[in-house]
């Protein structure tokens, strides 16, 4: 048995770390495309970017207000974040390294990456002439002296330290050029530049294009040293005003504060004049622990420039999502569909344009269509169903959007949509104080006769067109009435002050979701008792309640079959004799990003398809059950249960892209033989074509 309460967890950073170790895999494995695995480079980076904005930022100030110990293993703050530290450094080698190979066999497949010494005298030229007419004029040289003080840094911007020498008087002066992001980061040269090349594609970083040309910056100075550096801020700081009455003057003040938050990384090339990155370490503050020397790109976000070329032979084939089998029917109108039966879509691979969008673009146009209520959580740039909504309202049509101002980096994009909603005549509410709110649900109210019906939409993800076609998400619309009056009263609570506890049909956070999903756990230990077919399924993003993993582990030990798939991080320890031998856990990481969340519990039946089935917005984690506004619904049909079956057992049985999580922290990625495919995406995509007789 364990020895202490703390030892019954991981820690939920260092599990978050393998994930995203999981994902940079995807860089080195042979298999994927040679442009995708340049994309999950970029992406890798922009995790670990998220990730000290967040968690470390969280670390710093938990550190600052000397809290003993952090997470369900307890583990001290100073501690964990040294941790962190050698796990990333490490990680970055290993990224170089990858970035490195990719590089080479790109170069052997039309696309190069060229330094500035490789260049010819006539691309130098080229190469000079660009810089003068599209970089030069964009470009804001910062020195510091005494008339100007150090410049202000933006977070994750790239930017040259430079140190500076009069010629006459043999004084040194610190100076900061920051790369625009405005501009192509790599450039192409001109192909007739360098004839007989079998490249295609030969590139040139514009920081590489700048550094060469700084006597152009700065006439007559001479240049002593030059080193690239990114700095990282805290995005952790809402506590600093929670006493901030206004919802959105709130997170407007927070938007600003973020601006000018603690620096919690600085990465840096490699330092050429101490003085300099003494004088950095002093004005940001630094200590060690924050300074990151990075081997390769400073920033990585750019390789999805190279990423995006149009060489279909590098890339993954191309994906058209099909339009749902439910939705199909020539010459029926949405609503007609959904009161004969609930139905279930599988995004990507089924269309979210033929299906969302045009739940509510029906809605819209409807004149039996009294009302539209509706939760919008991170809803993008150029999202079709903003208009959508201001085109209802237009047409005097009831139209209640809930917008989640804290959505973590969309904030400033959703001030924009909720403003401009209002002055629509949208009626715009902006959450609930101390909640955040995550679900994903539409409700529609249709005039049919002397009464009304209700068409509800729930989901897993949010209501982007975008991410829908990169995200695995599930939607599920129902006409059933006792779940339109629950989801009324969902609206009522974020609206108003509805304190309605008594959902029979939905679970709701933090209402009654924790409650019900643990006393299904614990039926589940009372059928295995009785029945002895006692089982559990849950797909998930991340899993860390303790409350949840202690009754996973009960459920165990009595006997229950769990199997849990989970994306992210995951905190639970599977497969400890004597605390949690029946309990399995996988993670897929792939093509698309696996966001469907799906709760199953078998409920003693002799047929599976008999158990429940649950999707919905919420993973099994203490801010989705406790902190944030988040809804649950029952699959009930027949055939969206067949669905849910068959996603679960495809992705349970994947040996090509599951990683199986064991008892000491360590995911092992599963060996496929040459009759098990493509992996789980490649097989929906073949599996719900087939369905659509593509």
């Amino acid at each position: 048995m364990v020895d202490s309460e703390a030892s019954l967890y991981f820690n939920r950073d260092l599990s978050w770390l393998k994930f995203n170790e999981r994902v940079l895999y995807q860089a080195q494995d042979a298999r994927v495309p040679l442009l995708e695995r340049l994309r999950f480079l970029a992406i890798f980076s922009n995790n670990l970017d998220e990730f000290f904005m967040k968690r470390v930022g969280y670390l710093k100030r938990v550190v600052s207000h000397a809290v003993p110990a952090v997470g369900a293993d307890l583990v001290p703050p100073e501690q964990l974040h040294l941790e962190i530290r050698e796990i990333v450094r490490k990680q970055l080698v290993v990224r170089e390294e990858a970035y490195e190979k990719i590089k080479a066999e790109l170069g052997k497949n039309g696309v190069s990456f060229e330094k500035w010494e490789n260049l010819t005298d006539e691309e130098k030229k080229w190469a000079k002439g660009y810089f003068q007419s599209k970089v030069f004029p964009v470009l804001t040289p910062l020195a510091v002296d005494p008339s100007h003080p150090f410049p202000f840094l933006s977070n994750l911007s790239v930017s040259l330290g430079l140190v500076l020498q009069h010629p006459k008087s043999g004084e040194t002066y610190f100076a900061r050029v920051k790369i625009p992001n405005v501009l192509p980061q790599w450039v192409r040269l001109e192909p007739k530049l360098k004839e007989g090349s079998h490249n295609t594609y030969r590139l040139v970083k514009l920081i590489d294009l700048i550094t060469e040309n700084l006597g152009e910056l700065f006439p007559n100075m001479i240049v002593q040293s030059v080193m690239p550096f990114r700095i990282t801020r805290n995005a952790n700081i809402a506590e600093t005003i929670d006493d901030v009455e206004d919802r959105l003057d709130m997170v407007e003040e927070e938007l600003r504060l973020r601006r000018v938050a603690q620096v919690v990384r600085f990465e840096h090339g490699k330092p050429m004049d101490a003085s300099m990155f003494q004088f950095f370490c002093k004005e940001l503050d630094l200590t060690e622990i924050d300074l990151y020397q990075v081997p390769g790109e400073i920033s990585y976000d750019p390789l999805n420039e190279v990423a995006s070329l149009n060489i279909p032979s590098l890339r993954y084939p191309p994906h058209t999502p099909v339009k749902p089998v439910a939705f199909r029917e020539e010459g029926r109108d949405i609503f007609s569909i959904i009161r004969e039966r609930d139905v279930l879509v599988h995004h990507p691979y089924e269309s979210f344009n033929d299906s969302v969008e045009r739940f509510i673009h029906e809605a819209v146009k409807d004149p039996n269509v009294l009302a539209i209520k509706l939760t919008l959580y991170r809803a993008g740039e150029n999202n079709p169903i903003i208009p959508l909504l201001i085109r209802a309202a237009e047409k005097g049509k009831q139209v209640v959007c809930v917008v989640e101002l804290k959505a973590r980096f969309d904030e400033a994009r959703n001030i924009y949509w909720g403003e401009m909603l209002e002055d629509a005549g949208v009626h715009v509410v902006y959450g609930v104080p101390g909640k955040k709110i995550h679900c994903k649900t539409v409700l529609v109210i249709r005039k049919e006769g002397e009464s009304y019906r209700f068409y509800s939409h729930i989901g897993t993800g949010n209501y982007n067109a975008n991410t829908a076609k990169q995200y695995t998400d599930l939607s599920l619309f129902t006409s059933d009435k006792r779940v339109g009056n629950e989801l009324i009263e969902v609206f009522n609570f974020l609206t108003g002050l509805s304190l309605k506890r008594s959902y029979t049909k939905l679970l709701v956070a933090p209402v009654n979701m924790r409650m019900r999903f643990i006393q299904y756990i614990k039926k589940e230990i009372e059928y295995q008792k009785n029945e002895g077919n006692g089982h559990i399924i849950a797909k998930m993003n991340s899993l860390e309640d303790p409350d949840v993993c202690d009754n996973l582990y009960k459920a165990s030990q009595a006997g229950v079959k769990v199997e849990l798939i989970v994306r992210g991080f995951c905190t639970i320890k599977p497969g400890v004799k004597g605390l949690s031998e029946n309990i399995t856990v996988s993670s897929v990481i792939g093509r698309f990003l696996e966001h469907s969340r799906i709760y199953y519990f078998r409920r003693g039946a002799k047929d599976p398809l008999q158990g429940k089935f649950y999707i919905g917005s919420a993973d099994w984690m203490f801010r989705n059950l406790n902190n944030r506004i988040e809804v649950v619904a029952p699959v009930e049909d027949l055939t969206a249960k067949e669905q849910c079956w068959h996603i679960l057992h495809t992705m349970l049985h994947d040996k090509v892209l599951a990683w199986d999580l064991d008892s000491s922290g360590e995911y092992t990625l599963r060996k496929p033989d040459k009759s098990d495919g493509k992996g789980v995406h490649e097989e929906l995509i073949k599996h719900y074509a087939s369905l659509s007789g593509v």
